[in-house]
């Protein structure tokens, strides 16, 4: 535990941008797990879910808790996954 005033409060922030953040990366980590379990069953599917996907991408990089290369980055790979199951 702090000690220090400014660290506490630190401390405080941390956990107030935590809770605000969560649900953010949650939506996210579920949206693209669905778009890789369904591309493995139904392609045309996962195309439908690739762009929720995408969405929840966006939001997050907009409100920055992923950065714009990353989230890129992200949605790149995952259009590569959904196309490589379909071959």
């Amino acid at each position: 535990m702090p000690i220090i005033k400014s660290a506490k409060k630190a401390m405080r922030q941390a956990e107030k941008r935590t809770a605000l953040r969560k649900p953010f990366k949650t939506k996210l980590k579920n949206t693209v797990k669905k778009v890789l379990t369904t591309a493995k069953t139904d392609k045309e599917a996962a195309k439908k879910e690739l762009s929720a996907a995408y969405k929840a991408i966006d939001i997050a990089a907009k409100k920055n808790i992923l950065h714009k290369n990353t989230a890129a980055r992200r949605k790149s790979r995952l259009a590569k996954a959904v196309e490589a199951e379909k071959k």
